[in-house]
């Protein structure tokens, strides 16, 4: 693992006045998971109050310099806007896919870096001024219907993911984070660079700096007359009564015999992935402990579908 590369002040600067939005944040283990073998993200906290640790310039320093890996969060809740728009995919015919969202915003006259991943890549594109979240999303969810590019979230389990993932958030709420560009992913020890510049982060900040960004006006006018494709939209959070283990109902956990418990959650393979022979590290499906009703693929795969790999479907008077 390359960790001899040095970061200025400067550099970090550069990257905070990029990349950064707020000051909340993930951090990549060091070592992986004795069971799965992964490198999970958390939030640093410490003291005996465990307050959360903000982000600083010496932390995203030794993040490029590669002594620690990081995760960014798109949206400030304050305002409901992000400084950019990623969007990742990892699935085979990812980099194509990328490649044509690139071409097509490039008509739109919005220059987007092509960063390198362990599987496919992610495409960045950057606001003159923090842009609203939902016009973003707006906007590349309705490029990516146009191209037939997959998107998961609409019942597919291969597809790009939006950042930010939400329209909005909640004030205490975070939405999800992405890795930050230009560190070290702990998993592979590689560092995966932009294409269209050389492998020194000097030449990387000054490639992206010179993108062009996207104007709030630029932003609206793309979005202007659109809407989230249906597939697309938030659902409504279901409402469910107070759980009590002597109602009959429904509980994942009477089908998964294998879990492991880790935080306020139970992990296991998917049964959805699981068909596809996927979720080797059987850790896709988190069930909440304190009302195993909850549960969800970080894959991808819905409800409906991880009930049918059950063998037991969804009826329409549980999904009313």
């Amino acid at each position: 693992m390359n960790t001899q590369i040095r970061a200025t002040e400067a550099l970090s600067t550069r990257y905070f006045d990029l990349f950064v939005n707020r000051l909340a944040y993930t951090v990549q283990s060091l070592r992986p998971d004795l069971q799965s073998g992964r490198h999970y993200y958390y939030r640093p906290r410490k003291g005996m109050d465990n307050k959360p640790v903000p982000l600083s310039r010496e932390i995203l320093r030794a993040h490029l310099e590669g002594a620690l890996t990081i995760g960014l969060y798109a949206i400030n809740p304050m305002t409901q806007r992000s400084k950019w728009v990623a969007i990742d995919a990892d699935y085979p015919e990812a980099l194509n896919d990328l490649l044509k969202l690139q071409w097509e915003l490039k008509r739109d006259g919005v220059e987007a870096g092509l960063e390198k991943s362990r599987r496919g890549g992610h495409l960045w594109i950057f606001g003159e001024k923090p842009l609203l979240a939902r016009e973003c999303r707006i906007y590349i969810a309705n490029l990516a219907k146009r191209l037939s590019v997959p998107v998961k979230g609409s019942g597919l389990v291969d597809g790009i993911e939006l950042f930010p993932r939400q329209d909005r958030l909640e004030s205490d709420e975070f939405g999800n984070a992405i890795r930050g560009p230009l560190g070290v992913h702990r998993g592979t020890g590689k560092r995966y660079w932009f294409y269209g510049a050389d492998y020194t982060l000097e030449a990387q900040m000054d490639y992206l700096s010179r993108l062009k960004r996207i104007t709030e006006l630029e932003m609206s006018s793309f979005v202007q007359g659109l809407t989230m494709p249906e597939e697309l939209e938030p659902k409504p959070k279901t409402q469910l009564p107070p759980y009590n283990t002597n109602r009959r109902e429904f509980r994942i956990i009477d089908y998964i015999p294998h879990r492991r418990k880790r935080g306020r959650d139970w992990w296991a393979r998917c049964p959805s992935c699981a068909l596809r022979r996927r979720d080797t590290s059987g850790d896709n499906l988190a069930i909440s402990v304190a009302d195993p009703r909850r549960y969800r693929c970080w894959a991808g795969c819905t409800k409906e579908m991880i009930r049918e790999a059950l063998g037991c479907p969804i009826r329409k008077k549980e999904a009313s």
